[in-house]
């Protein structure tokens, strides 16, 4: 007889408040909620329902996680009850995305503004330091005395080729800035790469240059002193948003017959001609002062401004708006060349890692270590989502007060060393290589870092373990009992090709965090249309409307998910083929469908797949295949063990 989540339903509207609810959708794992309150919400008291495995804020959504086929009972069960507006199925393809856009605050605007425009170039800034500290490393008097060798025998002409790596970056960052601007605003990139080069053109003299007096500035007209804006981010994001704002303009005004020419044409000029002639200058003065204030907060004396930067970014993290930080280093880099902010900012990954592991070794509750292990293991390459929300907030808030604390005294004495990275975009382990730069500079952030790791553990250890995880999750009686068991082995196939990806690096915290089980990922290979082939020999719960996932119970009762995807739910079908259907028996290798890789990229999203067994805690042991390593469809990806154990008899005491 099926379940009955009338009542379950009923609990979920009760918590979220039926009030506070625009609309509800779902998808294969999880109901996806736009309130209108997210901090109405008692967290803690909706992962204590039965079929609740969690909850997560992220894409403008409150997402209760279910698991794979119960979402669609409980979803049903609050669409029957008819007291909030469930949209999932309508004929309006884009209404969840409208009303989760239409009620996003303006700091979580800008937040998803800053986000989408730096994180394209974070990773050329990356290189670009690591190009800087290999430079600074082979280049060291100390390390060249080790082979006999000074800096002088260095040939000028491999100098100058190796600014070529460490340099570009910097002196064409306005560039870039207004590129992804011009991208994000759906303005065309080529036009804004234009202007961005006309920012930083040799032919007009740095502004840094004139304002120490070492160059002087081009009098237009003889009068109106004209400046480049070479290491200006505010200018750039400036000019990016007129530009892109410019040229959707003139596209809309413009006879077709001369759109295609005078279009560009109008946007260079119009928004060259604004920012040299008055708000570029205006803008790059706004830019310093905030510099000389971040410096100065840094700088303040005792390490108060490092304790106040590093007990605060934790907050900012959980509260959303830690991507301004971005545009501020981004900033201080190109005018500085270092970047003090994301040292102090650092020690939260740190601090993660003591809470995480004291939770994990003190924890006698097998979901509490499983959660907490996940978020240990994705937090040392910087996936901060599952430690924060799976357990600095899950519990009590005890472990984010000694993330707090512990965080804000690392960075304290950071400040008081002035130590600085050279580059950012790489956290808690790559962190490391953003200070090869200066071995000073490196030795005292490893001692720092690790001693903020063992200061956290400690403090955890001393007040912050929740009563909850001190709990086993259940207690046998089999004192006495004569038990006997079997292991047998079996394999999940890859459903795609690709690059394997572990499952803790994934960008969705809930799949990283293993709340929905253990498995794999894989970044497809194709750049167009990607077959996806069963994983295994069994029966289709679950086959997606949207066809972006698939569930599979295996003929010896393994449930498998297949998720084409992070939030792929929300393009409703557009980009991926169904061959298959719900209840239908497949053998391994059997086609189950397609999807296009790049309309999945052209929409902003991942097309990473992921491959979870969702019931993994009826298996002994659960052993991906390595990382970073390329698959083709039909290779082995899990290994599973599965242990029965029997109660055979049981004898008297």
């Amino acid at each position: 007889m099926a379940k009955n989540y009338e009542e379950e339903a009923k609990a979920i509207l009760k918590l979220v408040g039926e009030n506070n609810v625009d609309s509800v959708t779902h998808c294969q794992t999880r109901l996806r909620f736009v309130v209108k309150d997210r901090k109405a919400i008692d967290d803690k008291a909706l992962e204590k329902l039965p079929e609740v495995k969690g909850v997560f804020y992220g894409s403008g959504q409150y997402q209760v996680i279910i698991g794979t086929g119960v979402v669609n009972d409980v979803y049903a069960a609050i669409a029957k009850l008819g007291t909030v507006n469930a949209i999932y199925g309508k004929d309006d393809a884009d209404t969840a995305g409208k009303t989760s856009n239409e009620h996003k605050t303006v700091v979580q605007r800008l937040m998803a503004m800053l986000s989408g425009i730096f994180i394209p170039i974070i990773p050329v800034i990356a290189a670009t330091g690591l190009f800087l500290g290999l430079k600074s490393a082979a280049t060291n008097a100390q390390v060249l005395k080790l082979f006999g060798a000074v800096p002088s025998d260095i040939p000028a002409s491999l100098t100058s080729v190796i600014s070529v790596l460490t340099d570009t970056v910097f002196a064409f960052l306005p560039a870039l800035i207004v590129w992804s601007t011009f991208r994000y605003f759906k303005g065309t990139p080529i036009i804004g790469i234009v202007i961005g080069l006309m920012l930083v053109s040799p032919i007009l003299p740095n502004a840094y240059s004139v304002a120490d007096g070492s160059a002087k500035a081009i009098m237009l007209f003889g009068w109106l002193p004209v400046v480049g804006s070479q290491g200006s981010v505010l200018t750039a994001l400036v000019a990016g948003f007129i530009g892109a704002k410019l040229e959707l303009f003139f596209r809309r005004h413009m006879p077709n017959v001369l759109e295609q020419i005078l279009t560009p044409f109008l946007t260079m000029l119009v928004t060259f001609a604004i920012m040299i002639m008055g708000v570029g200058p205006i803008v790059h003065a706004i830019e310093s002062g905030m510099l000389v204030g971040v410096e100065a907060v840094i700088h303040l004396p005792f390490g108060i401004g490092g304790f106040l930067i590093g007990a605060a970014y934790p907050l900012m993290v959980l509260i959303g708006i830690h991507q301004t930080m971005i545009a501020i280093e981004t900033s201080l880099l190109a005018s500085t060349g270092l970047n003090p902010l994301i040292t102090l900012e650092a020690m939260y990954g740190f601090a993660n890692l003591g809470v995480a592991l004291a939770i994990f070794l003190r924890a006698r509750s097998n979901k509490a270590k499983a959660t907490s292990m996940g978020a240990f293991t994705s937090q040392l390459f910087g996936v901060s989502e599952p430690t924060l929300f799976g357990v600095l907030i899950r519990y009590n808030f005890r472990p984010l007060i000694v993330t707090v604390l512990t965080s804000g005294i690392g960075a304290a004495i950071l400040s008081m060393l002035n130590v600085a990275a050279n580059s950012y975009g790489l956290a808690v382990v790559p962190s490391y290589l953003m200070y090869i730069y200066n071995g000073h500079a490196l030795l005292w952030y490893t001692i720092v870092s690790l001693g903020t790791v063992v200061a956290a553990f400690v403090a955890t250890n001393a007040f912050a373990i929740p009563k909850e995880v001190l709990t086993p999750d259940g207690d046998v009686e089999t004192a006495n009992a004569v038990i006997s068991s079997t292991v047998s082995d079996n394999k999940v196939y890859a459903p795609v090709g690709g690059e394997t990806v572990a499952l803790d690096q994934v960008s969705d915290p809930v799949f990283a965090s293993g709340m929905m089980g253990e498995g794999m990922a894989i970044k497809p290979a194709e750049p167009g249309i990607n077959k996806v082939y069963a994983p295994q020999a069994g029966t289709l719960s679950v086959v997606a409307d949207t066809g972006h996932a698939y569930g599979l119970t295996t003929d010896d009762g393994m449930e498998i998910l297949v998720h084409l995807g992070i939030d792929t739910v929300n393009l409703k079908g557009a980009p991926f083929t169904v061959a298959v259907k719900a209840g239908q028996h497949v053998n391994k290798g059997d086609l189950l469908g397609t999807f296009d890789q790049a309309a999945i990229k052209k929409a902003g999203l991942d097309a990473t797949t992921i491959v979870l067994i969702t019931n993994s805690k009826s298996y002994a042991r659960i052993e991906p295949v390595a990382a970073d390593t390329t698959v083709q469809a039909g290779a082995d990806l899990l290994a599973v063990q599965h242990e029965d154990v029997k109660v055979e008899s049981v004898e008297p005491a």
